[in-house]
């Protein structure tokens, strides 16, 4: 008798355990993925859709949910569908609405689970608690309710509509509406979605300390791991294994492990060269944490010591990542190329104002990128480097010099957040960046 009453006891704890299991990331509060539905909502004043991808049926691969998908639920949940509509008074052709969002889930597909584990159905009596939507419904509902929400009038509906050679996941699933009476205009939700993401929540910083914090443990570890003779490859493999035994689940980009001649080559990733005693290698590499990505980048001198040359521009990067650092202002720097208040131009005049290469000409022509981006669900998360930098921004700080002529590459990369009150703090700053500091840690001495 012990058994199956044992069994009873268990199984709902089991469900709980495998359903916590399919999304194993570390989520916010519900109420702050319900708090920017209700913000893109108001500045849509509109229906919004977006569809999650599909899962493959054996997705090998691993599952990655769409970016703004999760900004908007937190969920891992492969094909599931979110609506939110603004509310919207009455009117002679249309009821009023109140606030409306709508979790879809999928059926079940138990078949299919076999290979990529179970998944949150829309039966699930739990599944708004579990979620934070409002409503939880199955996929099948979803065109009814679309319909319902935009009766009456020419609706826009807010989508992730594809552009150029981009894919969008709901594409496909909105076909229907364009087969059907009503003239709709599709909108993009993209560009509000990205002023939204521009400014992060405590959590998400939370989430981004959390990349940060793993990353630079893995650079710590590439500091003791870097000398002559040794693969590059070797390197990349092991930050991989420091940032994931630290919870991150993957890389936030291809790790780039340059050295010699290949310091110089910006997204150089075939990591495949023997380090050789006397050059430099360039380590741009970062772990992500829940979806949230850290960028950094260290330059090392392979045999624990810069040479004479090598100091003398990694000093001067240093230096003007110092300077774009001494110049911000919260709610005036910005990211742009160019203006009165362009961190890049402070950097690139320092650059171009210290040191020569080999003919004597100034060093700005080798600073070939822009100074830094914004970072969070993406390396290169979306936002306007036209907007000033203020409290919430999250962003890199990344002067480079790159001579191929000299076989020289230096890059110092590091993470920023501006606090509450405008301070500029370095996320990353545990990680030594004085070339000193950077021998010392490499050679313990």
């Amino acid at each position: 008798m012990r058994k199956p009453l044992l069994s009873f006891f268990l199984l709902p704890l089991l469900i709980a355990v495998l359903v916590s299991a399919a999304g194993a990331l570390d989520r916010q509060p519900n109420a702050d993925y319900h708090a920017r539905r209700e913000a893109l909502a108001k500045k849509a004043n509109g229906v919004v859709v977006l569809f999650a991808p599909l899962e493959a049926p054996d997705e090998v691969y691993g599952f990655r949910q769409e970016n703004n998908f999760f900004y908007l639920s937190g969920l891992s949940e492969p094909g599931s569908a979110l609506l939110v509509a603004a509310a919207a008074e009455s009117k002679s052709d249309s009821p009023a609405r109140p606030y409306t969002e709508i979790l879809f889930l999928p059926p079940r597909n138990m078949t299919q689970e076999k290979w990529t584990g179970p998944k949150l159905g829309p039966e699930n009596p739990e599944a708004p608690q579990i979620t934070g939507f409002d409503h939880v419904e199955e996929m099948g509902k979803l065109p009814d309710e679309v319909s319902r929400l935009i009766a009456g009038g020419r609706p826009a509906i807010y989508t992730d509509v594809a552009s150029h050679d981009e894919t969008s996941a709901s594409t496909q699933p909105l076909a229907f509406l364009k087969r059907t009476s009503l003239a709709l205009n599709f909108l993009d939700a993209k560009p509000m979605l990205s002023s939204l993401r521009t400014f992060k929540d405590a959590g998400e910083i939370g989430l981004l300390r959390k990349a940060v914090d793993a990353s630079v443990a893995a650079h710590f570890a590439a500091f003791k791991a870097v000398k002559p003779n040794v693969n590059e490859h070797e390197i990349a493999a092991l930050m991989e294994y420091e940032w994931d035994k630290r919870g991150c689940e993957r890389p936030s980009y291809a790790p780039i492990v340059g050295s010699g001649y290949f310091s110089t080559v910006l997204h150089y990733s075939e990591d495949t060269n023997v380090m050789k005693a006397g050059d430099v290698v360039v380590i741009d590499a970062a772990g992500e944490y829940s979806m949230y990505a850290a960028d950094i980048t260290r330059t090392l001198p392979i045999n624990g010591h810069f040479t004479a040359r090598q100091r003398e521009i990694y000093d001067i990067v240093l230096g003007a990542q110092e300077a774009a650092m001494a110049a911000f202002q919260s709610g005036k720097s910005s990211l742009t190329r160019s203006g009165d208040n362009s961190l890049f131009q402070v950097a690139y005049d320092y650059i171009n104002s210290h040191g020569k290469d080999l003919h004597g000409q100034p060093l700005g022509q080798y600073f070939i990128h822009g100074l830094g981006h914004y970072l969070g669900l993406n390396v290169h998360d979306p936002g306007d480097y036209t907007v000033p930098l203020g409290p919430g921004a999250v962003f890199t700080i990344e002067p480079g010099i790159y001579i191929p002529e000299e076989k020289i590459g230096v890059r110092i990369e590091d993470d920023y957040l501006v606090d509450q009150d405008g301070k500029l703090i370095k996320l990353s700053g545990a990680l030594p960046s004085k070339a000193e500091d950077v021998e010392k840690a490499m050679t313990g001495k």
